[in-house]
């Protein structure tokens, strides 16, 4: 009986932990990029307007060969802590697939062991992307397209060198210059309706 417990009780752990087999965890991944970003301290980023350049290279400190497994990179804009609070479609997870931290995608190539020390790419910041705190990191990817290094503009608690972004409205001032016209078109027309049809009774009486 107890060896029948405990064979049920191995069973179950293992499959508590069967869907986190072989995910790759952000924990696991070593900071192996040196990453920079081209705004000002202070400046507020216009989303359709405004560009950022960001710098990206392997750290020299490191041992040689660190690279080796490197066969893609990917720059994203993510959500700073101060603008994920209470907002789980920004939830940070430890689980890769399951992380939702850096959903805007900045830039995409393969890494080049030639040009390791300083890569670059300049971005307009995208009109869909809400008013908010960000900051910017780079993933190193392997052979199997799994995260195995990165690199952030910011510190290990996402509170230094972030970026500020303020999302466009999507109203333009011509739509609100015809928005207006239109409008008080309508109420002179309706004023218009009125007035004939307010004659059309006094003429039949």
């Amino acid at each position: 009986m107890a060896a029948r417990d405990l064979l049920l009780a191995s069973l179950v752990l293992s499959c508590s932990l069967l869907p986190c087999y072989g995910d790759v965890l952000f924990s696991s991944l070593q900071r192996t990029f040196v990453v920079t970003a081209s705004p000002a301290p202070g400046q507020v980023l216009k989303g359709g307007v405004d560009k950022i350049t960001v710098i990206w290279g392997l750290n020299q400190t490191l041992a040689a060969g660190t690279d080796s497994a490197y066969k893609t990179v990917k720059v994203k804009l993510c959500y700073a802590p101060v603008s994920q609070a209470d907002r789980g479609w920004r939830k940070t997870k430890d689980i890769m697939k399951k992380d939702k931290t850096c959903p805007y995608k900045i830039d995409a190539r393969p890494y080049s062991s030639a040009n390791k020390t300083s890569q670059s790419v300049e971005w307009t910041v995208q009109r869909d992307v809400p008013t908010a705190t960000y900051f910017v990191r780079v993933y190193a990817f392997d052979a199997d397209e799994n995260e195995v290094a990165y690199g952030q503009t910011t510190d290990a608690h996402k509170t230094t060198t972030l970026l500020q972004v303020e999302a466009i409205s999507g109203r333009h001032k011509t739509m609100d210059i015809c928005s207006i016209f239109f409008s008080a078109f309508s109420v002179l027309s309706l004023a218009g309706f009125f007035y004939i049809e307010k004659r059309k009774g006094k003429r039949s009486q």
